[in-house]
């Protein structure tokens, strides 16, 4: 099995607010763009042309708002600490796009575990998590506040 297998999980027992994971870093590349342009449908030029997105006031194109978003799930299930103790996702809120994700860009997540309560049905929780992606110089590129459903710890863990 993979790494992440290994990786003790985050049960609702577990979730102590305050918590920061860090993950390991990510490139973004131009071929990044272009398949989540190719995947979503979503081209606008500042994404996809170089001279229109100089002409916008960047240094070249730029990834999707959203795929920034998308990074930040793809960081934390590489964590692998809440493969089977995370079973839906409520919803993003405050979610913000800060800087530009620009190729060449080395990236990692800050997930910082921010409070938790029971659920009306037994055996989970519901909790807030704020994940931050972070550029190597320290930037917060894209942010936002996610709320999840959390499995208690099971009684016979296997």
């Amino acid at each position: 099995m993979g790494e992440a297998a290994m990786t003790a999980q985050i049960w609702f027992e577990d979730f102590i607010p305050g918590t920061v994971l860090t993950s390991p870093p990510r490139m973004v590349t131009l071929s990044d763009i272009d398949r989540y342009a190719e995947l979503t449908g979503e081209r606008h030029p500042v994404h996809m042309d170089e001279d229109f997105a100089r002409a916008a006031g960047f240094r070249g194109r730029i990834a999707h708002g959203l795929f920034g978003l998308a990074l930040i799930e793809g960081l934390k299930a590489g964590l692998g600490c809440f493969e089977q103790s995370v079973v839906a996702s409520l919803g993003w809120d405050k979610v913000r796009f800060r800087a530009p994700l620009e190729p060449g860009d080395a990236v990692h997540l800050e997930l910082t575990l921010v409070e938790k309560r029971p659920s009306s049905k037994p055996g989970r929780g519901v909790a807030l998590e704020h994940g931050a992606l972070v550029k190597a110089d320290g930037t917060v590129a894209t942010s936002g506040d996610h709320t999840i459903i959390l499995l208690s710890r099971p009684q016979n863990p296997t």
